[in-house]
């Protein structure tokens, strides 16, 4: 099956890739919007020190961390953003007789390749950041960041999917909720103590998206010395099964509402 799944998203990268011109301009313009963000924090450490007590390097590695992660969940599970559309050529219809995995026949076809220019800029901010950082480098600290990376693209991914399953009742895509996707990218390129302590609090026992950004920080720039901090990302993981069966629940609700 696995197989089926590669080859249809090297379908759909060889169909995007059709117009090369328009694809690499894409690309150049995901790199230059998301510079913007960047830019923004830059010139607001002219006039100050920090941000409650994150120092400029910490909120440019917060900032590569959550950008990074957005780039990967959204280029997996974007495709989930216009779901409704899904529903409404009939397109879903054909996937729920395939014996194949609803969810990645999907997502296959929508993989979007052209999120390199906001993966790429991702990974800049972090090269120019982590050496300027003073952060002393050691396997806990690397084991951090990478988990940071890869159970926040992992809880973005799982936020596209919870958006979708709504159009399985309104039969179209619900622009407020792009609240916890997009939204949830632009503001957290800041630690999530900056919002007050409500925030924290909604964002690690609601949406956990403080577990993959705002206590491993805590932990990445030395100001908690606990190790657990280094394994917190890990339970932002369980977001997944309420999302999931969340989405199952839409597909035994759904009815065929035909092209």
């Amino acid at each position: 099956f696995m197989r089926v799944y590669f080859k249809m998203m090297v379908l759909n990268l060889e169909s995007q890739m059709q117009y090369k011109i328009s694809f690499l301009m894409t690309i150049i313009g995901q790199f230059f919007t998301a510079f913007a963000g960047f830019l923004g924090i830059k010139f607001m450490f002219n006039y100050i020190d920090t941000v409650r007590e994150f120092e400029y390097c910490d909120i440019m590695i917060c900032f590569g961390i959550v950008t990074l992660s957005f780039s990967l969940g959204e280029a997996l599970g974007g495709g989930m953003a216009t779901f409704g559309s899904v529903l409404g050529n009939g397109e879903f219809d054909r996937a729920l007789v395939r014996p194949l995995n609803t969810v990645f026949q999907v997502l296959a076809p929508r993989v979007d390749f052209t999120r390199a220019g906001l993966l790429i800029q991702a990974v800049g901010v972090l090269l120019y950041a982590i050496p300027k950082s003073g952060i002393s480098w050691d396997l806990k600290k690397i084991v951090t960041i990478v988990l940071m990376i890869i159970c926040g693209s992992v809880l973005f991914f799982a936020l596209f999917v919870f958006k979708a399953t709504f159009s399985f009742f309104t039969v179209q895509n619900l622009d407020f909720m792009n609240l916890f996707t997009y939204g949830a990218k632009e503001y957290g390129k800041y630690p999530f103590n900056i919002y007050g302590k409500w925030i924290v609090g909604i964002l690690t026992y609601i949406i956990p998206l403080a577990l993959v950004q705002y206590y491993p920080l805590l932990y990445l720039v030395g100001k908690r010395d606990n190790d657990f901090y280094m394994f917190i990302p890990l339970l932002s993981l369980l977001f997944l099964i309420p999302c999931y069966l969340f989405f199952l629940f839409g597909i035994r609700r759904y009815k065929s509402i035909g092209s």
